[in-house]
């Protein structure tokens, strides 16, 4: 950021993963890296595709960046896309948790997450790391390397990794029919759910294989007032989407024995399935300046272009592509009267498409141009920050068709043709400011307060889209059209509301104890949201048995506590124990969907001189 805060230093609660601490949790996926965090969870895809879902937010409202940037993928569309980042090559990864609209935009209501990497080098030291990899669940193989070196005036990078896993072994005694056998014990019928048990012991959980490979190259032109380099990475994935195998369906009671081994040797034919590619060209500078008002210049440009190809039962439905341009500059001043800060401008074009029989989001430009100040300043044992950011969004969409042909519980057929229709262009006009506080109380300890009003523009996925998302078992509606049922007919058509920003009201408490053999780190926070961006369920279904949900606004109260504490026993033996939880109701008081459960966590860690070792176990309380 900016203010170069430390975590300690920081009004929000920041999460910094680093080194061999980060070496040892490297997974998968960015959600399987991080999900033992404090206030971090997992979105629900599993291992395969799962993104960092942060206080109950994801999506659109989590911005997931590279050194500052944004990833330019898909997974902001839907929790069904993997994020097109890899963390094995990583030298950092940096959680800010709350809004951190201030220093990227709009898009970090709920949170960043950033992975900070050494593609573009800053020193030519010689260095080299690698990191070798097994995961008994999944057979997971995983391979990857870090060179870095130069001369005085130039530094080199290269980096690469190898991933292959098989299909996630499930546990022993699961069974994914259990709920239908109670219905069938009722009736009487307890030989069919013995039949089941059977059949799931030992089994894999279908469809949730994948293999993902790339690389980065980069170099640097080293200067006494600082550098300037690019890097450029490439990155491909191929796999599947768990949920929609034909293994987790019942099947017809005469299915064939050797159909289902064919099936099972098809691997994603068999089911959904995705194949990304990712190109990324980045660019960064630092030039400091003595003897002049302007302190230091800091700009960053990113150039991604990114696909993925959806496929279902071996044919290509949709394909997902996004051309994104970023820029970057971070413009600090000398000291003013103890006050140091920066101003930030922010350039952004992203060029979204979802082409093909399945796609359901019109291909759209979303543009945004943003200013930003920072300040901060000490005044004895208390730290004052703050700032604000004005942006202006525009986001075009092209004609599209809607109509229903096949609809709701009937699923009668309509001869009546879709019709097209055409959407104006969306402008909004974010504002966000904060005030923060960090009060060094006593030696050792802190208290930190941030208030906050944060304002984002919706994506353009929650305002145009219409059609069936196969990787997420659902038909989305877009919160620019309304559904009006008259008997057996839906009828479509342009919503007559106006959309509205999201406008959050947030207070975060941050307690920290940081010296001597006990520690700790207790947050609160209270987020109100009004004019929240939801998916609601319609109670219809589309055809294939897609539930239909549409995107509505609705004001949301969020309200939390983390607690995490670390006690060191003796000088090699740590403990550390962490809890969170989250409430977040709409305004009839109804739960919103898909908030994490609430958790706690212990590990035990040993750090001698030449070894180390850790154990840790979670435990996840029931969510209904």
């Amino acid at each position: 950021t900016p203010l170069h805060s430390s975590t300690i230093e920081s009004a929000l609660p920041v999460n910094v993963i680093a080194g061999d601490d980060l070496k040892l949790k490297q997974a998968s996926t960015l959600g399987e890296t991080l999900k033992n965090e404090v206030g971090v969870h997992s979105s629900f895809y599993g291992s395969v595709t799962s993104s960092p879902i942060i206080r109950g937010l994801d999506g659109p409202r989590v911005l997931i960046t590279q050194n500052g940037l944004d990833v330019g993928d898909a997974s902001r569309v839907g929790a069904d896309h993997a994020v097109a980042t890899e963390t094995s090559t990583a030298t950092q990864i940096e959680v800010l948790r709350g809004p951190a609209t201030l220093f990227y935009g709009s898009g970090a209501i709920g949170g960043v997450v950033n992975i900070v990497d050494d593609r573009v080098p800053t020193s030519s030291e010689t260095l080299a790391d690698w990191l070798l990899q097994y995961n008994d669940v999944s057979n997971e193989k995983q391979a990857s390397f870090s060179v870095q070196t130069g001369s005085d005036q130039f530094a080199f990078h290269l980096d690469g990794f190898w991933r292959d896993a098989g299909e996630y072994q499930l546990p022993n005694d699961f069974d994914p029919h259990a709920h239908e056998e109670e219905e069938d014990h009722e009736e009487g019928e307890e030989d069919h759910g013995e039949e089941h048990e059977e059949e799931e012991q030992t089994s894999h959980l279908a469809n949730s294989s994948s293999k993902s490979s790339g690389f980065t190259i980069g170099t640097s032109y080293l200067f006494d007032q600082g550098y300037i380099g690019f890097s450029y990475g490439r990155l491909d994935r191929d796999y599947g989407i768990p949920g929609h195998s034909h293994d987790d369906e019942h099947e017809e009671e005469d299915h064939d024995e050797d159909e289902h081994e064919e099936h099972e040797e098809e691997g994603h034919e068999a089911g959904t399935a995705a194949e990304m590619e990712q190109d990324r060209l980045q660019i960064l500078s630092e030039i400091n300046f003595t003897d002049s008002f302007i302190k230091q210049l800091f700009t960053r440009f990113a150039y991604t272009d990114y696909q993925h190809q959806e496929i279902e039962d071996g044919a290509v439905g949709t394909v997902f592509s996004n051309k994104s341009y970023e820029l970057k500059a971070d413009i600090y001043h000398q000291e003013v009267s103890g006050w140091q800060g920066a101003w930030t401008l922010h350039l952004k074009k992203s060029d979204f498409k979802a082409v093909g029989d399945e796609a359901f989001a019109p291909p759209s430009t979303t543009e945004s141009l943003a200013i930003a100040w920072l300040e901060e300043k000490h005044f004895g044992d208390l730290l004052l920050q703050n700032g604000a950011r004005l942006e202006h969004v525009k986001i075009d969409a092209d004609d599209m068709a809607i109509g229903f042909e096949e609809h709701g519980h009937v699923g009668e057929e309509h001869d009546h043709e879709n019709e097209e229709v055409s959407f104006a262009q969306q402008k909004f006009n974010p504002f966000s400011t904060s005030l923060g506080l960090v009060w060094d109380y006593r030696t050792g300890y802190n208290l930190g307060l941030s208030l906050a009003v944060s304002q984002r523009a919706p994506s353009a996925a929650e305002l145009f889209s219409f059609g069936p998302h196969i990787g997420a078992g659902t038909f989305e509606v877009g919160a620019m059209l309304e559904l009006e049922q008259e008997g057996d007919e839906i009828h479509v058509e342009l919503s007559s509301q106006d959309i509205e920003v999201e406008t959050s009201y947030s207070v975060d408490l941050t307690w920290r104890k940081f010296e001597g053999d006990f520690g700790f780190v207790v947050s609160a926070f209270y987020n109100q949201v009004k004019d929240y961006i939801y998916q609601q369920d319609t109670g219809l279904v589309f055809e294939d048995g897609l539930p239909v949900l549409i995107y509505k606004q609705d004001d949301v109260d969020m309200y939390g506590l983390e607690t995490e504490f670390v006690y060191q026993i003796s000088s090699p033996l740590k403990v550390k124990i962490f809890g969170d939880y989250i409430k977040a109701s709409l305004s009839d008081n109804s739960s919103l969907p898909r908030i994490p459960p609430m958790r706690i966590g212990t590990s035990l860690n040993y750090q001698g001189n030449k070894f180390d070792s850790e154990i840790s176990v979670n435990h996840y309380f029931e969510q209904d």
